[in-house]
């Protein structure tokens, strides 16, 4: 009795209408969502590779470029720097970058970089990250009367060479960051890609 008079055709014609309705309603419903997830184009700026002019940085001095909010340092190591660099092992905890989180594999060398006059190192210490010092003259200090140049955080006297390479007995576990980077040309370097992708 309830099916009399019922028009079925009338009914599948509503219930389809109204599921398509409901699903475009709901795809534009969900496209702001959807744009919130995504990241900012701040966002986005600010995790993008940098690009660092070293054209008129100084043998001995150091420039700093802002890569993901991270502080990275660029200096140009003297050669006395960078022979002195050898002499040092038996004072550091990690002398060979054995520990491959801290840099790419080609830095994991005896300068900890592409260029044995150049050092691309973040500059946060991987104690409590503080930002060290850079003390770069070979000249005794008060925290070391026998320093060869590096960089001391000041925050729990940790040290580091002049490659980044922590000393030994100091609370910092291991050595500095080295960032992904390559040489555009002599004087550009990219940060934050190992390699020009172009290239690939």
């Amino acid at each position: 009795m309830a099916e009399q008079g019922v028009n079925h055709g009338r009914r599948r014609f509503l219930t389809a209408t109204t599921a398509v309705v409901g699903g475009v309603g709901g795809v534009f419903a969900a496209v702001p969502f959807i744009k919130a997830w995504q990241p900012s184009a701040r966002a986005q700026s600010a995790g993008a590779p940098v690009i660092a002019d070293i054209s008129k940085l100084e043998v001995g001095a150091r420039v700093i470029q802002q890569w993901r909010g991270q502080p990275v340092w660029i200096v140009r190591r003297t050669p006395e720097v960078v022979h002195t660099l050898s002499s040092l092992d038996q004072q550091l905890r990690d002398p060979g970058s054995e520990n491959l989180d801290q840099q790419p594999e080609y830095a994991r060398n005896a300068t900890r970089s592409r260029r044995p006059d150049v050092a691309v190192i973040v500059g946060i210490c991987t104690h409590l990250g503080c930002s060290p010092t850079f003390f770069p003259e070979m000249l005794p200090q008060p925290f070391d009367s026998e320093w060869k140049g590096g960089f001391y955080c000041p925050c729990h006297n940790s040290r580091f060479d002049m490659a980044g390479r922590v000393y030994q007995n100091v609370p910092a576990p291991a050595n500095l960051r080295v960032p992904p980077h390559y040489f555009i040309d002599d004087n550009t370097i990219l940060i934050g890609l190992d390699a020009d992708p172009k290239a690939a």
